[in-house]
């Protein structure tokens, strides 16, 4: 059986997925996931994801972000020794962290492909809305996890293309609303 990959993220309504907590992509609404009132039970998603996961993927300029943090995170300490799988054709084979589990490189999307045919769990995508983009297009991803913030942003980026293209279906496994006007949508796609 094929392994599962799936993208996780937190979305603004229009579909912007970067600087949900800093302002690294460099337009004037970073930060949006911290400016929105917290209520604990809005990222139980979260805590879920951690019992599902068997490995993380990421794009290059996603990975950089979160090698240099997530290995210290207690929040994220669960990740810590699971494999992780780097899409990059830049990076080179000495420049991942080394106190961070095992981390393979991975150089095309044929490559994510050839790992989704082998045995194992999910793999989850964190961040990387590029690599998430190419490999939706590529019909590699088979759920969306999303907790949508009520916020329009107008400029970022998106897992999404805005490329005319054929229609992709998704089935609703799962929704919930929260009181800080957060949205969890568990989507998986129809094939």
């Amino acid at each position: 059986m094929a392994r599962e990959l799936v993208y996780t993220g937190f979305m603004s309504l229009d579909g912007v997925v970067d600087s949900p907590g800093g302002t690294t992509e460099g337009h004037r609404s970073g930060g949006w996931v911290l400016q929105t009132p917290f209520v604990p039970e809005a990222y139980s998603l979260k805590a879920e994801e951690i019992e599902e996961t068997s490995a993380l993927m990421f794009g290059r300029r996603s990975y950089d972000a979160f090698a240099p943090v997530w290995p210290k995170s207690e929040d994220h300490a669960a990740y810590k020794e699971l494999p992780k799988y780097v899409v990059s054709t830049s990076l080179g084979a000495d420049e991942p962290v080394g106190d961070w589990g095992e981390i393979t490189i991975l150089r095309s999307t044929e490559d994510v492909a050839e790992l989704k045919r082998g045995e194992g769990g999910a793999i989850f995508i964190h961040g990387s809305a590029e690599l998430a983009r190419r490999l939706a297009e590529a019909d590699l991803i088979d759920r969306y996890n999303l907790l949508v913030f009520p916020v329009l942003l107008g400029a970022g980026k998106s897992i999404f293309s805005r490329e005319d293209r054929e229609r992709q279906n998704l089935s609703l496994r799962e929704s919930e609303s929260y009181g800080n006007g957060v949205v969890k949508a568990v989507y998986d796609v129809v094939r």
